[in-house]
């Protein structure tokens, strides 16, 4: 299977990462038309297996199938002196070259960045860490629910929801924000690399990355100094910022200036008047404000949820349905656009769902050429090929 014709064409990538942070920015890598090899020990990236015994072969968990298409598996014990050398090998074909291994790891192995420099003059090495040098934490493991505690998002849902307790946002945000930090850090290195002919060191610290995201809003009034007012963004944070109940379902509306919201009152029967009217009776401008958000639930119950999509097209008032997790598999945007795709890997693992890219090109398209692998799967192919030669990294 030919490997993909997008703007990264052309540029071999060693792929020394697992679990979440890292696979996310190789797959992306691929997914633009880079040849990325997977590098994995025997027994392959941890996140093969799967939590709560549901996949049909042991090498490839759900969780697994979405990180790694567009990738080639080359199995190497790192180990062993020959199976180093065979890296070693790879690596001088290559454009880049990325982990995710603690400092010590690395350096032990042989592939820390001046290791691999002196063996390709003009790698990008990306390389996904924890925490920067020089702090306290500098060296630490990290994993996505130690990053989002540290960097406050345990705070958030607190501050949503009233309840004390510290807790992770239920998705892996970390990890995925801080794999597109290193896809973006790749992508500029290899620009450099294309106008100087110098390669570089490319370091993501995870801490650092996510703060830096997650803190944009909610710095809020501390982004003064001194500070002129409290930490997080009131709009973000909100209790009512949440769904609206249709006589069939769930709806989000966001009618945020005033022609907008009194569009939407009047078409669920209440126009101005009774709007004030409203108003009238409470005493404070909390009061207003729980009565203007009573209001809206009171009007969205009017209606069926697919009632208001149309209205909020014909009115101009911005209006989507709310999925649940089967729901996105039927919503029929994404059906429309055929943003779901089943795809057959094997006899024995049978077929995925896969997703398409979220990025469009007109003139280099991003396409799914490789599905994700079996565990050594490339092995044999990729070392004849490198004993063949000729090298394969852009000159």
């Amino acid at each position: 299977m030919a490997e993909g014709a997008g703007p990264l064409a052309g540029i071999r990538v060693i792929d020394m990462t697992q679990f979440v942070l890292g696979p996310y920015a190789t797959q992306m890598l691929g997914d633009l038309g880079a040849e990325v090899i997977k590098i994995e020990t025997p027994s392959g990236d941890r996140q093969r297996r799967e939590m709560g015994r549901i996949a049909p072969a042991q090498d490839v968990s759900a969780l697994f199938l979405q990180l790694n298409r567009n990738k080639q598996s080359v199995a190497l014990d790192l180990k062993v002196d020959h199976d180093r050398e065979q890296l070693r090998a790879l690596i001088g074909t290559a454009d880049v070259f990325v982990h995710n291994m603690r400092p010590e790891a690395v350096q032990r192995l042989g592939f820390d960045y001046e290791a691999v420099r002196a063996i390709r003059p003009d790698i990008v090495y990306g390389w996904a860490c924890g925490f920067g040098d020089g702090g306290e934490y500098a060296g630490r493991q990290a994993f996505d629910d130690l990053i989002q505690g540290a960097a406050a998002a345990t705070a958030l849902l607190p501050l949503y929801d009233g309840n004390p307790e510290p807790r992770p946002l239920p998705t892996f945000m970390a990890d995925k924000v801080c794999g597109l930090m290193l896809l973006i850090g790749i992508q500029a290195a290899l620009v450099h690399r294309a106008r100087t002919g110098e390669g570089q060191e490319v370091k993501v610290p995870m801490l650092e990355s996510f703060a830096g995201f997650l803190l944009v809003e909610h710095l809020h009034g501390h982004s003064y100094d001194p500070p002129r007012g409290k930490f997080g963004h009131p709009g973000a944070l909100t209790p009512f910022r949440k769904a609206l109940r249709t006589s069939d379902g769930y709806m989000m509306v966001l009618a945020q200036d005033v022609e907008a919201s009194n569009r939407y009152l009047a078409l669920g029967g209440i126009d101005g008047a009774e709007v004030e009217r409203r108003y009238a009776e409470e005493v404070d401008g909390r009061g207003r404000v729980n009565a203007y958000h009573r209001m809206l639930a009171e009007v969205a119950l009017t209606r069926t949820t697919a009632e208001w999509m149309a209205l909020g097209t014909e009115h101009s008032i911005p209006i989507i349905r709310v999925n649940d997790l089967p729901g996105v598999l039927t919503d029929p945007h994404l059906s429309e656009v055929g943003f779901f795709t089943p795809r057959k890997i094997d006899d024995e693992v049978g077929s995925y769902l896969a997703m398409a890219p979220g990025i469009s090109f007109s003139a280099t398209p991003m396409s799914i050429t490789r599905d994700p692998p079996r565990l050594g799967q490339h092995t044999a192919d990729v070392l004849r090929a490198l004993k063949a030669g000729p090298a394969t990294a852009s000159e």
